[in-house]
């Protein structure tokens, strides 16, 4: 599938879910396989709190597709594309074996949703809920292993050009990946 990072007539950007909301599986796309794997299994009691996905046509600094964890009240499921409305960002650095780089997670409303349709910053999230997000990432890296810390929190329009660096980057490493075939 060839689908590009964002929906040219509405501006919003496609997610493609690997992980749905509730569960304790970290599943992740195998490109070589073709298909979802288990990448991690998280402890008893944890699960991811929203679905979780990435932006195709994207590459983070880590090499893999652009991180977003979305908004939505029910989980949908692993290969299920959602359009996404950015509503910011956590610039977040991880540390794993002895080596750092940012490893950003976007925050996005589906389009459908109905509990969080008025959002459109994360200063517009109810109570809690942006610090409990924080310390959901923090938490699940520190289980594997990793130390992850959130650096700031971003508006849409950073987290707009999150994507556009990450299409970019994408770009540049199709060309490359192409130039050694």
């Amino acid at each position: 599938m060839d689908l590009p990072a964002r929906d040219r007539a509405t501006g919003l950007v496609h997610v493609v879910v690997d992980t749905p909301r509730g569960s304790p599986v970290k599943f992740k796309y195998d490109m070589a396989k073709g298909c979802y794997t288990i990448a991690h299994i998280l402890p008893a009691g944890a699960a991811f709190p929203f679905d979780f996905g990435s932006i195709p046509g994207t590459a983070a600094q880590d090499g893999d597709p652009v991180d977003v964890l979305i908004l939505i009240e029910w989980p949908t499921f692993a290969g299920c594309v959602v359009p996404v409305r950015l509503i910011g960002a956590l610039e977040a650095e991880q540390t794993q074996e002895k080596e750092t780089f940012r490893n950003d997670r976007l925050i996005g409303v589906a389009e459908k949703s109905r509990a969080y349709a008025d959002v459109s910053r994360l200063a517009d999230l109810p109570g809690r809920l942006l610090s409990e997000i924080e310390r959901f990432f923090v938490s699940y890296n520190e289980e594997r292993g990793r130390d992850f810390r959130v650096l700031a929190r971003l508006s849409p329009e950073r987290s707009q050009r999150l994507v556009s660096d990450g299409e970019k980057r994408f770009g540049k490493k199709r060309k490359t990946t192409r130039g050694r075939a």
